[in-house]
């Protein structure tokens, strides 16, 4: 069990710590090469802090933290970071726009929550009808809860969606300022922790399963660099599989990055899968992804999905090349 002494040293030093968080050995002699990895401000890309254990002489990762999966997505396309997590919505949207961005691997599966006031008449999906809902635009979220609405013969015209990002969403809940959010862990997590929300649904049974969160780089890294692609990979592979055989670990690693309570963490673990392989049937409900932006007019065409799904480094760690 972390200690309250414990997590203050853990949330004092996520404040202090830089932008940019090394992790990683150097080299045994000259300077370690030096790969910068995206992650979002989330439990979902809590992997790349377990890199260091697992990086291998003459690397050094660093890891580079954004608030959106825009930002995280813009930073891999302005070549700001040379990996990054974010949500596929966001991977698919750059992609239909022929932006050179580039799917190589998994992140996370799962990882979402439809919360209500814990004290609301709100216990459903339709229970949402006329309700302020909290909704951060163009993420994989919103793609879920649109799935839902429509599962149940409603569209985002049924309810009030209001621009929120994750992190505040459940603060909005606490001050009345929505009724319910779709957000990410560990919002959800925090408002059950609280006793401020309670679950309405995690929202996983709609053809989009429970994909979520995606591992890309720039289209230019992808072509020149392609051994740095595979260390990176199976560095991320062995980091997702000792967080998910380790969850403890997960949680006290989260408490730490995230400046968030125990409590908080440990109900926001049990609903978040790290994963680092991206399956056939992932690629499958990443098409249907994009078919639903399509008709929901998020997109204006299809991404190339030859261009776009470039996973023959994680197919050849998954043995299937």
């Amino acid at each position: 069990m972390i200690q309250r002494r414990q997590f203050l040293m853990g949330a004092m030093a996520a404040l202090a710590a830089p932008a940019v968080i090394s992790t990683g050995v150097r080299a045994q002699s000259g300077k370690p090469v030096v790969i910068r990895m995206g992650a979002l401000k989330l439990i979902h890309s809590i992997a790349p802090y377990f890199y260091e254990q697992f990086t291998p002489a003459g690397y050094r990762i660093d890891v580079v933290p954004f608030e959106s999966p825009t930002e995280g997505k813009n930073a891999v396309v302005t070549k700001s970071v040379d990996f990054g997590m974010f949500g596929i919505a966001a991977g698919l949207l750059g992609a239909s726009a022929g932006e050179p961005v580039a799917l190589i691997a998994g992140a996370c599966n799962k990882g979402v929550g439809v919360v209500a006031g814990k004290n609301s008449e709100i216990n459903s999906i339709r229970d949402l009808k006329g309700k302020r809902v909290a909704i951060w635009p163009g993420s994989t979220q919103e793609m879920f809860i649109l799935e839902r609405l429509s599962q149940e013969g409603m569209s985002v015209k049924d309810i009030t969606p209001v621009r929120i990002s994750f992190s505040e969403m459940h603060a909005a809940l606490a001050r009345g300022d929505v009724d319910a959010y779709v957000g990410a862990e560990p919002g959800p997590g925090v408002s059950l922790a609280t006793g401020v929300g309670k679950i309405v649904e995690y929202p996983y049974g709609t053809p989009l399963g429970a994909l979520n969160m995606i591992t890309a780089t720039h289209k230019d890294t992808l072509a020149a660099r392609p051994e740095q692609v595979k260390v990176l990979l199976e560095v991320h592979r062995k980091a997702c599989e000792f967080a998910m055989a380790n969850r403890d670990r997960m949680a006290a690693m989260a408490v730490a990055k995230l400046g968030q309570k125990p409590d908080a963490i440990a109900r926001s673990v049990p609903n978040v899968d790290l994963v680092w392989d991206f399956t056939p049937e992932d690629r499958k409900r990443g098409e249907t992804y994009a078919q639903r932006m399509l008709d929901l007019k998020q997109i204006r065409r299809l991404p190339d999905f030859a261009a776009f799904f470039q996973t023959a480094a994680i197919d050849q760690i998954g043995g299937r090349a």
